[in-house]
């Protein structure tokens, strides 16, 4: 068994107008997060760390935001595909742990409904994905712009032939 591990990390700033999505799953909240797809920071916390373990380019280089094409894409799509890339490279994926940073909203009543989503997509047991936030006990709320950060470890498991 050949194990690869790697870290993903991202942050949006939250604004008015906008769904909040995290880990595919929409979020009741009065603000969403700024960015040229979706802005789901759980995702593309993931989709970096799956990239990364498989020696593949990180996501601003496979899905630049310069492209039209993923100008408010759903990035549970940059997720099947990253799927796909990473298959590709020999791999499956493993382990997923998510932290999710942020004063509000509160997450914990959506992590199962994160959990099964991604268990679908991923091809994984729920019991393979840990999901938990933290606050900043304010920090964030004590900043000019307010953001939802997430941090990502994955544990890619590749299949030798």
């Amino acid at each position: 068994m050949n194990l690869k591990f790697a870290i993903g990390f991202d942050i949006h700033k939250l604004v008015s107008g906008r769904k909040l999505k995290l880990c595919g799953v929409e979020i009741p909240f009065e603000k969403g997060l700024l960015g040229h797809s979706d802005g789901d920071v759980g995702l593309h916390a993931l989709i970096d760390a799956m990239l990364s373990a498989s020696g593949l380019p990180d996501i601003g280089t496979l899905f630049p935001d310069k492209d039209p094409q993923y100008k408010n894409i759903e990035s549970i799509k940059l997720l099947k595909k990253t799927l796909e890339l990473v298959e590709k490279q020999g791999f499956k994926v493993s382990q997923v742990d998510l932290t999710f940073i942020c004063d509000e909203p509160k997450l914990s009543p959506f992590y199962e409904k994160m959990k099964k989503l991604l268990s679908e997509n991923l091809k994984l047991a729920p019991s393979e994905i840990g999901i938990k936030a933290r606050t900043t006990e304010g920090l964030i709320k004590d900043l000019k712009e307010e953001a939802i950060a997430c941090l990502c470890l994955v544990v890619l498991n590749k299949h030798e032939s």
